[in-house]
């Protein structure tokens, strides 16, 4: 055997990675329902994560492998929430009255004693 073929990828780095392309595309696309499915995919396939002292191993192909999927997960899931920050962003400034207050009351502070340290800003 040729000491420099590929190693095989392992079926649940494959796994993920192909649910990771989905949300990829689906967030390309701008596509909601598509970016949920992609994520509740990737969540189950994260879910079912081999249990292998591989992943423990510097150096082997299935760490690397993962360090990989990680690192553009971590990249893919900044672009969700950044995505989900301008849905909502959109959403308040169509509907405004469905916007969450910024200023409001503290919990249990009763009204009894104002002052001005009983409101907060919630944003």
């Amino acid at each position: 055997m040729n000491a420099l073929a590929p190693t095989p990828t392992h079926p649940w780095i494959v796994s993920l990675q192909s649910g990771l392309d989905t949300l990829e595309t689906a967030l390309l696309h701008g596509d909601a329902t598509g970016v949920e499915k992609a994520s509740a995919s990737i969540q189950t396939t994260l879910q079912g994560a081999p249990k292998t002292a591989a992943f423990a191993v510097p150096g082997t192909a299935l760490r690397q492998d993962m360090q990989r999927a990680a690192h553009r997960f971590g990249q893919l899931r900044q672009a969700v929430l950044r995505a989900s920050t301008q849905s909502q962003r959109a959403v308040n400034s169509v509907l405004p009255q469905r916007a969450p207050a910024t200023y409001g009351h503290l919990a249990g502070a009763g009204s009894s004693t104002g002052g001005a340290g009983r409101a907060f800003v919630s944003a």
